[in-house]
């Protein structure tokens, strides 16, 4: 059972139903140029919050081998994506100036769609090299998001563009996220379905 937390900041819950600690497996399914590369794997993700408007994201996975070879970790934070406000702090380390926006739910509410929906941005840093800025929308207890802007490193591999999928069905978190990399176009890459654990 999911209880939101009266301390949340309003900016916040359109994203609650993220927050906790998720643990599952998933698989990879990449056509590579005609050579398919799958495998499972395990996988833990964090979402959290230290009272600011953003939720902390990290990731960690695994193969599901006698090693538990490590795969890949994240991290990053989503947010509401909104124009930066004067009570916003930043940038560097300059404090806001003035009230904080978006103090409570009326004021969140400006912030909805026609359809609904919130807009959404993720920033998402890889240790092999490589940051994307993402930008969707979540509606409900679904998020779609493509990515505006991936940075690489000289020294990672190719890696273009992304889509990733995030929902919540029958108290399971479900994901698929499609890429462009290593000279391929945007294709299938891995879901995964996670039960919440903390």
């Amino acid at each position: 059972m999911f209880s939101l937390d009266t301390t949340l900041p309003a900016e916040l819950v359109p994203l609650s139903w993220l927050i906790g600690v998720w643990e599952g497996t998933g698989v990879v399914h990449y056509d590579d140029a005609g050579t398919v590369r799958e495998h499972e794997f395990g996988q833990r993700v964090s979402f959290s919050h230290d009272g600011q408007h953003y939720l902390n994201y990290s990731s960690a996975t695994w193969l599901l081998d006698e090693s538990q070879t490590p795969l890949n970790a994240e991290a990053g934070y989503w947010r509401l994506h909104r124009p930066a406000q004067p009570g916003d702090p930043g940038p560097g380390m300059l404090p806001g100036v003035g009230a904080a926006p978006y103090p409570d739910a009326e004021a969140v509410e400006t912030l909805r769609r026609p359809d609904g929906a919130f807009e959404v941005e993720v920033a998402v840093i890889h240790p092999g090299g490589v940051s994307e800025l993402y930008l969707g929308t979540v509606g409900g207890a679904r998020i779609d998001l493509q990515t505006d802007a991936v940075m690489r490193s000289a020294s990672a591999k190719e890696y273009a563009a992304a889509t990733r999928l995030y929902g919540l069905v029958d108290g399971r978190l479900l994901w698929a996220w499609d890429i462009a990399a290593l000279g391929n176009d945007l294709r299938t890459h891995a879901s995964g379905t996670l039960n919440r654990v903390e």
